[in-house]
């Protein structure tokens, strides 16, 4: 059966004509990393995979195989229907991995094969597609990033989700960090995704972005919560005319309390957030802080934490080739922004300019 196997190129141009892509890997492995969008359905949970791999060293490959079958074959039918169920009435191709393409991936994409459903091994599994990533950081195959910086609160983010459905291509990299980008970054969101993950998930994005276009994203430190930008992809994001929005702190405190989850019932969320920073602003400083929060004073504490805290923490990031655009008022300011983008990629805003 030669032909069950395809190499990563192979099947990641079939992924771009929607094939789905199974990841038969134990979901601790999965929810380490996988390629985006794949759907997991583990040949072995994480206790089966532990204890076939144990079986393995102790009583040899023989034994570990029979046991992986006592433990596969009853669930085989209905891993295939779950196929089936996620095909839908479009039988697309199906490209199965494991992490090394070995045995686990050939099994379920045989019998989905039994089954009639079009499906495939990825040569060389989850290792060869990581491998891919990390050569795609390597050795940068983008266009120009465009950048939107601003004091906290200018709404960055909101702006770029506008900016996105005027049909501009966008890279929102704290949605795919799972992380605001600051002290309180995670209040409300789910965990962030592992660091293998972070980098798979912005390699699909920014292979969209042909050597001669261009997309805009949000400055960013190295780190977005715990994960963290390749220096490639840093490096980019310095490169162009930076956009800094400006807007009042009146502006700036209520565009935080839309975004971040101010409320009695989120209120010992911030506790802990606002304690760790003891040390920049000093004790009496965080109990007045903390005691904004126990009265549950949100404009005060947020214009006080702006005040005090990110203010003079972000203000040095002001670059020097920038284009300062007042967005107050959010339509013209969105409009604003647009003009000075065109600039920018007409070369005629290359250094500092204001444009209120």
């Amino acid at each position: 059966m030669d032909d069950l196997l395809i190499d990563l190129d192979a099947a990641l141009a079939l992924r771009e004509r929607g094939a789905l892509f199974v990841d038969v890997r134990s979901p601790a492995e999965f929810a380490e990393a996988s390629i985006p969008g794949a759907l997991n359905l583990p040949l072995f949970d994480n206790e089966e995979r532990a204890r076939v791999g144990l079986v393995y060293k102790q009583q040899g490959a023989s034994a570990a195989r029979l046991l992986a079958v006592e433990l596969v074959a009853p669930r085989i039918p209905g891993m295939v229907h779950a196929v089936l169920a996620e095909l839908g009435e479009r039988r697309r191709p199906v490209v199965v991995f494991c992490w090394r393409g070995g045995e686990r991936s050939r099994a379920l994409a045989t019998f989905l094969r039994l089954a009639g459903i079009t499906a495939q091994q990825l040569r060389g599994g989850h290792k060869a597609f990581r491998r891919h990533v990390q050569d795609f950081f390597t050795a940068p195959r983008w266009g120009r990033l465009f950048v939107l910086r601003g004091l906290t609160g200018v709404g960055k983010t909101r702006f770029l989700h506008l900016l996105r459905d005027r049909g501009h291509a966008v890279i929102d990299l704290e949605a795919l960090a799972g992380h605001r980008g600051s002290a309180f970054g995670a209040l409300g969101l789910a965990p962030q995704p592992g660091q293998k993950q972070f980098e798979a998930l912005l390699w699909d994005e920014l292979r969209k972005i042909p050597t001669d276009g261009w997309a805009l994203a949000e400055g960013e430190s190295r780190h977005i919560g715990k994960c963290l930008l390749p220096p490639s992809v840093y490096q980019s994001l310095q490169q162009e005319t930076s956009l800094w929005l400006e807007a009042s702190l009146e502006t700036r405190v209520a565009r935080i309390l839309r975004d971040y989850p101010a409320s009695s019932t989120h209120r010992d969320l911030f506790r802990a957030p606002i304690a760790s920073l003891r040390r920049r602003l000093g004790n009496e400083a965080v109990q007045r802080l903390l005691g904004l929060l126990d009265g549950e004073d949100w404009p005060g504490l947020t214009r006080e934490l702006m005040v005090l805290y990110y203010d003079p923490l972000y203000r040095h990031t002001l670059p020097a080739r920038r284009v300062e655009i007042n967005v107050d008022d959010e339509g013209r300011g969105l409009a604003r922004i647009e003009e000075a983008l065109a600039a920018c990629l007409a070369r005629k805003a290359c250094v500092w300019a204001p444009l209120a």
